[in-house]
């Protein structure tokens, strides 16, 4: 390989990274939503704590440390489908860069 061509390898790979850590930001952004008067992010440790919630009505911590009391089984409905929202959008996204590459 010459040295163009190096140079443009290693700016093809630069780019790439950046549009994934791009992606990650953007998407973990769009996990946050309001529910009972607490801000919520949606993702796996979120699900799993409600999923051991066994009681409907429990107060837990939102993203800003605030005591909300909020029903467990709404609550999962509403993270659940925008985790896996999000996560679609993301891997689409996240294909198309990486065919890209």
């Amino acid at each position: 390989m010459d040295t163009d061509q190096l140079i443009a390898h290693s700016r093809a790979r630069f780019d790439h990274e950046s549009a994934r850590r791009l992606l990650n930001e953007k998407y973990i952004a769009k996990m946050l939503f309001a529910h009972a008067g607490g801000m919520w992010r949606a993702g796996p440790e979120l699900l799993t704590l409600l999923h051991a919630c066994p009681e409907q009505d429990v107060v837990l911590l939102d993203l800003y440390n605030t005591p909300i009391q909020v029903n467990t089984l709404d609550l999962q409905l509403l993270a659940h489908s925008r985790w896996q929202e999000q996560m679609n959008a993301w891997l689409v996204e996240f294909e198309q860069v990486s065919k890209q590459r």
